[in-house]
């Protein structure tokens, strides 16, 4: 796995073996980033990253000076992984938190200007995920969602829908605050 953009552009991060996480793949990091180039101005946004995995979306956020990071993901294991590549890297606007998607999105109080959420694809609720975090009212009113998807999973006609985008298996809707 490779930083595809910003500060550190290039670097390969090498997760621990083992890993039960599915990294979303450079082709598709490369894809979703050229499209958020022209939309965000990365200095001024703050980013939640749901599933987080392996780390590799905060990262490239991070990467291209997003001013804050909170990143999720309940595994301990990935956790500690993502912990020791952050203080290898030297992120510090990157904050990890070990919980779970359903119990964040319950306490959450913070605004994101970005939340992204990549889900194990055989997750039982993915379809719901969506509705979970527009109601939670994490998203800033300017902000949108990011949903990571298999292609047999279609939400375009969900009220909040606006976009869709194909990067080979993999699929990122998008849908608005509100």
């Amino acid at each position: 796995m490779r930083i595809t953009g910003g500060k550190y552009r290039g670097r390969i991060i090498k997760p621990q073996p083992g890993l039960k996480a599915r990294p979303t793949t450079d082709f598709a990091r490369v894809g979703l980033f050229n499209i958020l180039n022209n939309r965000i101005d990365y200095e001024n946004i703050t980013v939640l990253d749901l599933f987080s995995g392996t780390g590799s979306i905060s990262f490239e956020f991070a990467s291209r000076g997003t001013a804050s990071v909170h990143l999720i993901e309940q595994d301990s294991k990935h956790i500690s992984v993502i912990r020791k590549i952050i203080k290898e890297m030297g992120f510090e606007n990157i904050k990890p938190v070990h919980i779970d998607v359903k119990s964040y999105l319950k306490i959450c109080s913070v605004k994101y200007n970005i939340v992204f959420a990549d889900p194990p694809y055989n997750l039982t609720w993915l379809r719901d995920i969506p509705d979970l975090v527009i109601s939670s009212k994490i998203i800033a009113e300017d902000g949108f969602f990011i949903l990571e998807h298999p292609k047999k999973e279609h939400f375009n006609t969900h009220k909040s829908f606006f976009e869709h985008r194909n990067y080979g298996g993999v699929n990122f809707s998008f849908f608005k605050a509100s």
